[in-house]
């Protein structure tokens, strides 16, 4: 049984619920496509799990981003067909980059109902200090709602808060200049167009440019692990 089977416990319902969307839309996106089938259970009961959860989080990052239903097929057709939640997180995660942070004030039973699991104390601090959230008084969190969902997967990571946040610095800082530099090089080109072209043209670059980005840092992020695993140790 693999991980992605033995994690996949939800039903449509829960599915639907844990999403906030309704049952018609989940069956709606699995006709399209949109949605990897689910695994049947006893009593040939369709069973849902993690990997469902973040496409429809990633969808709705999508539609709100203007992008069309036409549109977000193609962008999800061009994800490698084997894309676990962690990879669909990330892509939520870049793609929700593009517009300003999506803060709420939820209370804690929401905030864990969003999360999917109980918080500690130490998941909430942790959380805290990765910026996905901050304490609002009377029990209640001001939540980064895009950053929310990897924010609990980084929970899970046996690594320490210190190492975590010092990668996150290290990816805003080079995705910062990457943006930078992309940005310059888009309004160099577009210098003469038409405003109402350039409003197009970015609506079409922007599902491009953030394949791109996450494509070319998982290859170089594969080529830098292999290299470390092979590489022999260093003589002290």
């Amino acid at each position: 049984m693999t991980i992605e089977t033995e994690e996949t416990d939800l039903t449509v319902d829960e599915l639907a619920a844990r999403a906030g969307v309704t049952v018609r839309t989940v069956r709606f996106y699995s006709t399209r496509g949109l949605l990897p089938p689910p695994v049947i259970g006893p009593r040939r009961v369709g069973r849902y799990g993690p990997r469902h959860l973040a496409r429809l989080a990633l969808i709705e990052e999508l539609q709100r981003q203007g992008m069309t239903l036409a549109a977000i097929e193609r962008y999800l057709g061009g994800l490698p067909p084997d894309v676990d939640a962690h990879g669909l997180d990330l892509h939520r995660a870049v793609v929700a980059s593009w517009a300003p942070a999506d803060v709420e004030t939820v209370t804690g039973q929401e905030l864990e109902r969003r999360a999917g699991r109980p918080l500690s104390e130490e998941d909430i601090g942790q959380l805290t200090a990765m910026d996905v959230l901050e304490e609002a008084g009377d029990g209640s969190y001001r939540v980064d709602s895009t950053l929310l969902a990897l924010g609990v997967r980084l929970l899970d990571v046996p690594l320490s808060p210190e190492v975590i946040l010092a990668a996150r610095t290290t990816l805003i800082e080079h995705s910062r200049a990457a943006a930078h530099e992309l940005s310059r090089l888009l309004r160099d080109a577009v210098a003469e167009r038409d405003a109402r072209d350039v409003k197009s043209l970015t609506a079409h670059m922007h599902p491009l440019v953030v394949q791109a980005l996450l494509t070319t840092f998982q290859r170089s992020l594969r080529d830098e692990l292999r290299q470390w695993l092979t590489e022999p140790p260093s003589e002290e």
